[in-house]
C-alpha cells in the first residue's frame, strides 16, 4: 500500500504543479485546463490521503502514514539522483579525458 500512496501523491503534487505552470504562463484554453489539473491534482491528493487516514474515522483503505511513507520515497528519491548524477560526471570526466 505504501507504494500505490507513492504513485498516487507524486500524480498530485506533479498534477499541481503543471497545473500552476500552465494556468500562469498558458492563456485561453491552455489556462483552462491548467485550472483542471490543479483542481484534479488537489483532489486526488486530499482525497487519498483521507481514504488513507480517516481523519479521526476509520480508515477507508488502509492506515498508512502518509507524511512519513512521503519523506521516505523523496529522501530515496534524491538518493537516486545523486547517484546518478555522480556516476554520469565520473562517465564524462572519463570519456572526456581519453
Amino acid at each position: 500500500m505504501n507504494f500505490i500512496t507513492v504513485i498516487v501523491l507524486a500524480f498530485a503534487i506533479v498534477m499541481v504543479m503543471a497545473g500552476l505552470f500552465t494556468a500562469y504562463f498558458g492563456s485561453g484554453k491552455s489556462r483552462l485546463s491548467g485550472i483542471i489539473m490543479l483542481i484534479v491534482g488537489v483532489a486526488v491528493g486530499v482525497i487519498w490521503v483521507f481514504l488513507c487516514n480517516g481523519f479521526g474515522s476509520d480508515p477507508i483503505i488502509e492506515n498508512v502514514a502518509v507524511l512519513d511513507v512521503f519523506l521516505d520515497a523523496l529522501i530515496d528519491l534524491i538518493g537516486v539522483l545523486i547517484g546518478a548524477i555522480v556516476a554520469v560526471i565520473i562517465f564524462l570526466v572519463a570519456i572526456l579525458k581519453s
